[in-house]
């Protein structure tokens, strides 16, 4: 059974992501881009309220990682 998503705030997404190997490459507007180890791009809504969790699912998805993974570097 797949563990519950957490609404997690942006700010924590991307330091977690950091911790994964993920670099700040960009900021346009309301929204970061980051570049992943072997070329994955993410883009991340910084808002001042938790990030929706299909947004989530979708940052982990073009990420490719698991929930897991991104709970484990908070």
């Amino acid at each position: 059974m797949a563990p519950k998503i957490p609404q997690l705030k942006p700010k924590d997404v991307s330091k977690s992501l950091e911790k994964l190997g993920f670099v700040h490459t960009r900021t346009r507007g309301s929204h970061y881009r980051m570049k992943g180890p072997n070329g994955e791009m993410v883009t991340i809504p910084i808002h001042n309220r938790p990030i929706f969790i299909g947004t989530l699912k979708s940052i982990l998805s073009q990420a490719n990682i698991s929930i897991d993974q991104l709970l484990k570097n908070l």
